[in-house]
Formats: C-alpha cells, sequence, structure tokens
C-alpha cells in the first residue's frame, strides 16, 4: 500500500504542476508582443508536462485510457484554477480549451495498438503527443477572444510597465510557431516519455529498499 500511496502522491505532485504551469501559459496571450515566441516555448512546456505525466500514470497502471484522464484531470484542475479570474473580472470564456484531451488519446492509442511496447510508446507517442499539442494549442488560441481587446478591455492592475499590451509583432520571431513546437515537442517529447517509464522503475527500487 505504501509504494501505490507513493505512486498516486507523485500523480497529484505533477498534475497540479502542469496545473500551475498552464495557467501561467494561459496569460503569455495577454503579452502580445512575446505572442508567437511565448506561444512555442509554452507549447513544448505543456507538451512535456502532459507526456511525462500520462505516461507515468499510463506505465503505473498498465490500462490503455489512463493517459486520457490524466489529461481530463489537468483539464479540470486548471478550469477550477482559473475559476478564480472570473473573480478577479476576467471574462470566463477567456480560459483554456482541454488541448491535452486529443494528445493523450494518441498517446493511449499507441499503448493499445502496439500491445502495451513500452518501447514503441516511447518513440512513437512521445512523437505524436510532441507534434500535435502545438496544433490543439493553436485552436485554444483562435477560441478564445482577441488578445489586444481583452488586454485592454480587462487591464490588470498588478501588470508591470513593461509588460503592457502593445500591437503585436507577428513574424518577428518566428514564421511558423506550431512547426517550431512540434518540432522541437517531438524530439524532447520522447525523452521526457522515457523519464516517465523511468519514474516507476526508481519508485519501485527506492520503495522496495
Amino acid at each position: 500500500w505504501l509504494r501505490r500511496c507513493t505512486h498516486y502522491l507523485f500523480i497529484v505532485v505533477v498534475a497540479v504542476n502542469s496545473t500551475l504551469l498552464t495557467i501561467n501559459a494561459g496569460d503569455y496571450i495577454f503579452y502580445t508582443d512575446w505572442a508567437w515566441t511565448s506561444f512555442t516555448v509554452f507549447s513544448i512546456s505543456q507538451t512535456l508536462m502532459l507526456v511525462v505525466g500520462a505516461t507515468y500514470y499510463l506505465t503505473f497502471t498498465g490500462v490503455p485510457g489512463t493517459a486520457t484522464y490524466y489529461g481530463l484531470i489537468m483539464t479540470v484542475y486548471t478550469w477550477v484554477a482559473k475559476g478564480a479570474w472570473f473573480a478577479l473580472g476576467y471574462p470566463y470564456d477567456f480560459i483554456v480549451t482541454p488541448i491535452w484531451l486529443p494528445s493523450a488519446m494518441l498517446l493511449d492509442l499507441v499503448y493499445w495498438a502496439t500491445k502495451k511496447n513500452k518501447h514503441s510508446l516511447i518513440l512513437m507517442g512521445g512523437v505524436l503527443v510532441g507534434m500535435s499539442l502545438p496544433l490543439f494549442n493553436m485552436v485554444n488560441l483562435m477560441t478564445v477572444a482577441d488578445p489586444l481587446e481583452t488586454a485592454f478591455k480587462y487591464p490588470r492592475p498588478t501588470l508591470p510597465p513593461y509588460m503592457t499590451p502593445i500591437e503585436p509583432q507577428v513574424g518577428k520571431f518566428y514564421n511558423s510557431p506550431v512547426a517550431l513546437g512540434a518540432g522541437a515537442g517531438a524530439v524532447l517529447g520522447t525523452t521526457f516519455a522515457a523519464l516517465g517509464c523511468k519514474l516507476n522503475t526508481w519508485t519501485y527500487r527506492w520503495m522496495a529498499a
């Protein structure tokens, strides 16, 4: 029971950290001058948080579908946490859509289709999550209100002067933030999928010591 509780504790910690990271990532559309730069960076960071937690949870249970459940946990945590924005005067529709679920479903699909092969999960699953999440993240941007309009309509009193929204310099840094995020995410996603699998081994060894 101690080993199982330790696993669940790790899962909760990773899910909470994923939620905190996502809330910060959701803030970037206020900083419109850095929108595409931040989009790429946060797409990659969300990819890594999703893939390490979902892989860890998936290989822990050994049940295809668990990764999607983990993505749902991240989504619900984020919705609850962002409910605080409503109290601060922000529109409640200014919120992230469940962009992790389709990517988590791909992870589950790979695990199921390869008959629970961990190496295939790491290589194919990591690549698929890394390539798909920036695409769904762009869909997320399209579903929210115009960032510039929202930033001026709901000014943040604590926003420092250097973060004041200005006209965006679209394309100033990257020609295709989705492609750049997908490329980097595909490479790093495999690494973090391997880490997620390895966490199980480490945890079992630590609990058995």
